[in-house]
């Protein structure tokens, strides 16, 4: 049985990246793969929306691949792309590296292991994407007004902090099962959220979200929070079925 899933995910995983574009972005002597995905018929006289999609922590390497498991399928979609003619991105985290500024805390919960930092400090990986993304806003045209980022796990502590540190960038965000240091809440509230979370998720609490939303909520944020009762840490499964998850997301400008 194990066998058998494990080739369906390979098959999977290799279709989604049919359509995705493999390639990697170099700065001085670090490197970042990434894929991306162009619009249907696209014109490279017109200005396009861009989404940047990061990744969970069990995507993570180098073969610029795992990235698109998780995510890669709806974006492919043709009801995606005939709705929502974007550029889309996935960048893939080295093995050992990580999306988001986080401390392990042994003393915790699994759940609630992670520390947020206070501030924003020096993260390597973001700032590898930051560079990634005035890469591509020099080779494409973009529509700077509706610029987006998502993410799951790894990839949603990575989405707050990444509009933390860019807080005029972005012009909606869609963080799955991650967190953030409330503290950021002042830096994220001219960006609009809409938060996902399991119920029961194990290995990243439902309170990180709660108390992010909290956080934006005291700040007048425009700021949504769904949280799914008897679901465990995949709650991205239930995200990216929401029907107006891309409408909500798309409607948005800066």
């Amino acid at each position: 049985m194990k066998k058998v899933l494990l080739l369906l995910l390979i098959i999977t995983n290799s279709l989604c990246g049919q359509q995705f574009n493999k390639e990697i972005f170099i700065h001085k002597k670090d490197s970042l793969p990434y894929r991306i995905l162009l619009p249907k018929n696209y014109n490279s006289q017109k200005f396009y929306p861009m989404l940047i999609f990061l990744h969970g922590a069990g995507e993570r390497g180098d073969d610029n691949k795992l990235q698109l498991i998780h995510g890669g399928s709806l974006f492919k979609s043709n009801d995606f792309r005939n709705n929502y003619p974007a550029i889309v991105v996935f960048p893939q985290c080295p093995e050992k590296s990580f999306w988001a500024n986080v401390r392990r805390n042994s003393d915790k919960d699994i759940g609630k292991k992670f520390d947020f930092i206070d501030g924003i400090f020096e993260n390597k990986q973001l700032e590898m994407v930051e560079r990634l993304l005035t890469f591509i806003e020099k080779k494409y045209k973009i529509d700077t007004t509706k610029r987006y980022v998502g993410g799951l796990s790894m990839g949603g502590m990575g989405t707050f902090e990444l509009v933390a540190r860019n807080p005029d960038y972005f012009a909606a965000a869609f963080p799955i099962c991650g967190g953030g240091n409330p503290k950021w809440a002042n830096l994220l509230k001219s960006t609009p959220f809409w938060i996902f979370h399991g119920e029961d998720d194990g290995v990243v609490s439902v309170d990180f979200s709660r108390k992010m939303y909290e956080a934006l909520s005291v700040e007048k944020a425009s700021v949504r929070l769904t949280i799914y009762p008897d679901v465990n840490h995949n709650s991205w499964d239930n995200a990216f079925a929401e029907p107006d998850l891309m409408h909500w997301l798309f409607s948005n400008k800066r």
